[in-house]
């Protein structure tokens, strides 16, 4: 009997069961070693893009028989660039160094004990994603260089995609010595997996869930296995009275237009009120293609826009929609921010150092910028190598979650045969 799309005659169990095996013969492997295994699926990931390119074609036309949206087929498309960005997001972790093994802390007791706290990996991490092919890729080799073996759950709608990539990558991995099941593709799409998946316990060290708000319900009701989400991104800039305009207006539109399909995009615009007149008609017109919904001030301001409602400030449109506000001061704005944010990235714009410090101070968010735009949260522009997530949790890991952040550590303690009284 031929099996259904997305099947696999391997069992989720007994892809756990290698995952855990893995994961112990990794923990010996060599930082030489890993980058070898790095850097030889950089290689391949290149020779082999058109194989990428033909697998992910598969998945985008599927992706519009379906009638996709435009935000979906964003988010699924490769094309050589991110191929070529996926490999170079390799050669990046082969440049940094391995946490594994490194000494965060020592210090010697009164007693005569040697005490140190020594980095490890997690084990096995578990990531369930949606319609990012390049998670694959970035996933697998953070897992990869820090020690940990990665269970990879992707979305049916990327499978094609995601089989090709994780291929070229056990491929690599056999070729330099290191077991193929340190990265395993779960190819069983069905729903039914997901919430077996999040139960793994024993199996699943840290799970990382990259999806919408009903893959994050699901794993925040039935996940027995640790997780840190990979949360909402309603990002906000807030243009201050001391803002330089100039400075501004390319902030907003490139945190706004870059990408908007992604989290870390701008979702809202905070305006001081001195600067509103100036400074909203040039940002109109430099968002040519946004559709801007506002409150009451900014409407006076820009006539031919949309009311905004409740909604549209708590809502993460992860498309060419903004929401706009005035606001009388920076107490306002901070409000604002910590009635509707996710608690991603905030940004403000400003040239007063008093109000850029409290805005730092007070604003609760995994990421806080001063003069950049929100984009700039990213594993690779912070200097991590690629990112497994962007966490907006506040334990074990916050923020763009890198090499260090997928370890843990152990305490080391070394004596001259010191007994407790």
């Amino acid at each position: 009997m031929p099996l259904a799309l997305g099947m696999t005659t391997t069992p989720l169990a007994l892809l756990g069961s290698r995952s855990k095996v893995a994961a112990r013969e990794l923990a010996k492997v060599s930082s030489r070693q890993k980058d070898a295994a790095l850097a030889a699926a950089s290689r391949q990931l290149r020779c082999e893009a058109d194989r990428v390119l033909a697998a992910n074609a598969v998945d985008v036309e599927r992706a519009y028989e379906a009638l996709a949206s435009a935000t979906v087929v964003d988010r699924l498309r490769l094309g050589a660039a991110r191929v070529e960005s996926m490999a170079a997001g390799l050669d990046a972790l082969v440049a940094l160094d391995d946490p594994v093994g490194e000494v965060v802390d020592g210090y010697v007791r009164p007693n005569g004990l040697r005490v140190r706290r020594v980095r490890v990996p997690l084990g096995v991490v578990g990531i369930v994603y949606e319609n990012r092919p390049n998670v694959t890729s970035d996933a697998a080799g953070l897992c990869v260089k820090s020690g940990n073996a990665v269970l990879l759950r992707g979305s049916a709608g990327a499978l094609e995609t995601n089989r090709a990539i994780a291929d070229i990558l056990r491929s690599a991995l056999e070729a330099t010595g290191i077991p193929a099941d340190a990265v395993q593709l779960v190819e069983d799409t069905r729903h039914e997996t997901v919430e077996e998946f999040v139960t793994m316990r024993g199996v699943i060290d840290c799970l990382i869930p990259r999806g919408g708000p009903s893959l994050l319900e699901l794993v925040r009701t039935k996940a027995t296995v640790p997780y840190v989400v990979d949360g909402d991104g309603n990002c906000h800039v807030y243009v201050d009275r001391a803002a330089d305009l100039d400075v501004a207006v390319r902030i907003v539109v490139n945190a706004k237009m870059q990408r908007p399909s992604v989290c870390n995009a701008a979702e809202s615009l905070l305006v001081h009120a001195d600067v509103a007149p100036a400074v909203l008609p040039r940002l109109a017109s430099a968002l040519a293609g946004v559709e801007l919904v506002g409150d009451e001030a900014a409407c006076a301001l820009l006539p031919g826009i949309g009311i905004a409602t409740e909604q549209d400030y708590a809502t993460e449109f992860l498309d060419l929609r903004l929401a706009v506000a005035v606001v009388e001061d920076i107490d306002a704005a901070i409000d604002h921010i910590a009635r509707y944010s996710t608690g991603h990235s905030e940004a403000i714009v400003t040239n007063d150092y008093t109000a850029a410090a409290r805005f730092v101070r007070e604003v609760d968010a995994a990421a806080v910028l001063v003069n950049a735009s929100t984009r700039f949260v990213d594993g690779g522009e912070l200097g991590l190598g690629a990112e497994i997530g962007i966490s907006t949790q506040k334990l074990h890991a916050r923020g763009p979650m890198g090499l260090r952040e997928l370890t843990s550590v152990k305490y080391v303690i070394e004596g001259d045969g010191q007994v407790r009284e």
